[in-house]
């Protein structure tokens, strides 16, 4: 069945309500219900018993069970971290031993590099950067939404420019339907790689981020966040809600525990080694066609173990205050695995409705060729802002873009180009975004201040890369 406009009903409610409201949980809940209520033709009863079936019915989806277990996980080894005293040695090292960081910028700047150097998977990077950079960008009076910013801004981006990880594995799987199918021509990898100088949004975001970290030019409500956290020394806007329980996210060490880096640095050098491990594994030797949700799951599950290995054979705590710090970074991440799960399932709510081919169908052959990747580009954009998934747009706007391509003759690569950079930039606007939400958590921040915050730079560099599209379209 066709819903229409209907279709487009419950992301507009929920980013609304949540934009308004500020309380993204039961902005995301009744959008759920909004569609639900579509769905059922208005049965009041119905469609509040089908939102609850919907809520238990991710479950069923492993990718998504092991992206909130990872998430809980998170949760406890940024817990028990901080408990070993590692992250404050960390601190201790770069800025009194070694004096590597000695201001706001930085701090910023080791956020801004274990983004573009933790190209694994997008939540590695985010909640690496901010576990990492917080307690510097803090020490520094650096806004929780400017951390929040170049984790956001840096994790997607690099993950999509750099696809030896889980997001090439799934952008060549649906490029190569589309061969497999006739459609086009060639190698999956070839067109991906070839792509890349054409991800015009990713590249933006990217720079911008250096941009704004040097210049310190910040604008807009960003600017506000900044000039509050200088003057007041308020990383956070009173009345705000931090994504992650503030107890958890600045557990002091152990009492009696020397800070030693090491406690954090190995910890994460083996959630990061495990990554391609997983990969390569889940690939049957090839990092391309690995599961990243599953390495992912591997990755966290085998940092957990080795920290408590390493903290109670170090004689750091013993194996009762380790588990007790775990359980406490468990019950942090509740509210955000709560979150999560919500949006997860308006995901699938909006698929069930079609949300995404109603809106490809607006524009579906009624433009020029040349016109064709940025006609791409702004379609995957809105999708992605409405839908809340960057993933999800690729998997419905990658079919659509390379047959629009195909019928109008528009420049191939540059499309498939446009399909992702759309999609990450919607994503990094939409306040129903998982990976948004993610960044919200791994600095600590209020969610929809750094949506808030984020969403005119994002709209910025969105535009420069639309004239990008247009020029590219007209030109190759």
């Amino acid at each position: 069945m066709e819903y229409g406009i209907l279709s487009i009903v419950p992301p507009v409610v929920a980013i609304l309500l949540a934009l308004f409201t500020k309380q993204v949980f039961l902005s995301l809940i009744l959008g759920i219900f909004s569609g639900c209520l579509i769905l059922t033709g208005g049965q009041f009863f119905a469609a509040l018993n089908m939102t609850l079936e919907e809520v238990v019915a991710i479950f069923s989806e492993a990718w998504i069970t092991k992206t909130i277990i990872f998430s809980f996980l998170v949760g406890g080894l940024i817990t028990v971290i901080s408990a070993s005293g590692g992250v404050q040695g960390f601190i201790n090292y770069l800025t009194k031993k070694k004096k590597l960081i000695k201001n706001k910028r930085g701090a910023l700047f080791l956020a801004y590099v274990i983004g573009l150097v933790i190209f694994i998977e997008s939540s590695i990077t985010s909640l690496v950067a901010g576990t990492v950079a917080r307690p510097l960008t803090d020490k520094y009076n650096v806004s929780r939404e400017k951390l929040a910013y170049v984790c956001d801004s840096t994790s997607a981006p690099v993950c999509a420019l750099i696809p030896l990880n889980g997001w090439g594995a799934m952008l060549m799987g649906v490029i190569g339907v589309q061969i497999t199918n006739g459609v086009v021509n060639g190698s999956a990898a070839n067109l991906l790689i070839r792509s890349i100088p054409f991800q015009f949004y990713s590249i933006i975001a990217i720079l911008a981020v250096a941009y704004y970290i040097i210049t310190e030019n910040d604008w807009g409500p960003m600017k506000k966040a900044e000039k509050r956290a200088a003057e007041r020394g308020l990383v956070l806007r009173e009345g705000a809600t931090p994504m992650v329980a503030e107890e958890a996210t600045a557990t002091p060490p152990k009492e009696g525990v020397k800070p030693n880096k090491w406690n954090m640095i190995l910890p994460l050098l083996v959630l990061i080694a495990m990554m391609p491990v997983g990969l390569y594994l889940t690939g049957e030797g090839n990092l391309l066609q690995g599961s990243g949700s599953t390495s992912v799951f591997w990755a966290v599950i085998t940092a957990v173990s080795f920290a408590g290995f390493l903290y109670v054979w170090g004689k750091i705590m013993t194996l009762k205050e380790y588990i007790d710090y775990v359980y406490q970074g468990i019950g942090a991440i509740v509210p955000v695995a709560i979150l999560l799960i919500s949006a997860f399932t308006i995901g699938n709510v909006i698929s069930d409705l079609q949300t995404g081919e109603f809106m490809a169908s607006l524009v579906a052959g009624r433009v020029n060729g040349s016109f064709g990747p940025a006609i791409v580009f702004l379609l995957a954009a809105v999708m992605a802002f409405a839908t809340g998934t960057s993933w999800g747009t690729f998997g419905i706007m990658m079919p659509i873009g390379i047959q629009m391509a195909v019928a109008m003759g528009a420049p191939l690569t540059i499309t498939i180009g446009a399909v992702i950079s759309g999609g990450i930039m919607g994503d990094h606007c939409s306040p129903i975004s998982d990976t948004t939400i993610i960044s919200s958590m791994a600095s600590a921040s209020d969610h929809i201040d750094h949506v808030n915050t984020q969403l005119p730079y994002a709209l910025l560099n969105g535009l420069m890369a639309l004239i990008l599209y247009l020029l590219a379209g007209i030109i190759v």
